[in-house]
């Protein structure tokens, strides 16, 4: 039976990966930094779909848990087929309103650790001739606002990158661009605006994020956006000025 490994897993977008696979008859791997939500998780999953949930309590914003989270996915007496880099988080806020520390932390997280597991995986994989990578991007790679948006830039850039040395090997990676999600992501209190700012056609629900996500690695596409209208919207960012990009979606607080 194949295992994927998910990272934040324990909520969102990562839990709906989690069960989506193991309702495929996958064994999964969760990741996330919470253990009482992660044993609570692979307890029901063990429960209701009658396969292997194994927990790894990680901080990904850490060396000491991203090696942690590396050496899994290099276990070849476990291996792992499907690695989805899923683990991320909006600071909500402009650079003149945060910390080096936030800023850092944040970092780590969304571009060192899918750099870092992301490597892991590949040479795992290729040694075996099999096994896809899925990052999770988002249509903010296509503003110019924030460092969130730099960094899903990067992970929908390097995405694309990692598919071209990967190609011909057995292993593919895809990068998932979805919009707005219906999951905690946009809990915090400087996020929470975003709920009443935007009508609810904006709105995508995680279980069809993931349903595209899965076809897409499925049918080995580099590149996916779980919307038409995103799709459209993603289309027209393109063509928009560098200004627009940068005014677009600006942040409350700078």
């Amino acid at each position: 039976m194949a295992t994927a490994l998910i990272t934040g897993a324990s909520r969102g977008l990562g839990e709906e990966f989690a069960w989506q696979l193991a309702t495929a008859r996958h064994d999964v791997v969760l990741v996330a930094r919470n253990r009482d939500r992660l044993s609570e998780l692979a307890d029901t999953i063990r429960g209701a779909a009658g396969v292997q949930a194994e927990i790894l309590v990680a901080d990904l914003s850490t060396e000491e848990g991203r090696a942690a989270v590396a050496e899994r996915i290099g276990d070849e007496a476990s291996p792992v087929s499907l690695l989805i880099n899923n683990a991320g988080y909006g600071l909500g806020r402009g650079m003149l309103s945060t910390t080096w520390e936030e800023e850092r932390a944040a970092l780590d997280v969304l571009v060192t650790a899918t750099l870092q597991l992301s490597q892991a995986a590949a040479k795992s994989m290729t040694s075996r001739g099999h096994g896809a990578i899925l990052n999770v991007s988002s249509v903010a790679a296509h503003l110019s606002n924030s460092t969130y948006a730099a960094h899903k830039r990067w992970v929908r850039d390097f995405t694309e990158a990692l598919a071209g040395q990967l190609h011909g090997t057995g292993v593919s990676a895809t990068a998932l661009v979805p919009g707005l999600v219906r999951t905690e992501f946009h809990d915090g209190p400087d996020l929470e605006y975003m709920k009443s700012e935007y009508p609810d056609i904006a709105w995508l629900s995680s279980e069809k994020v993931v349903e595209a996500a899965l076809a897409g690695v499925r049918r080995k596409a580099i590149v996916v956006t779980p919307s038409a209208r995103y799709a459209a919207g993603v289309g027209l960012l393109r063509m928009l000025p560098g200004a627009a990009t940068r005014r677009s979606g600006s942040l409350r607080r700078n």
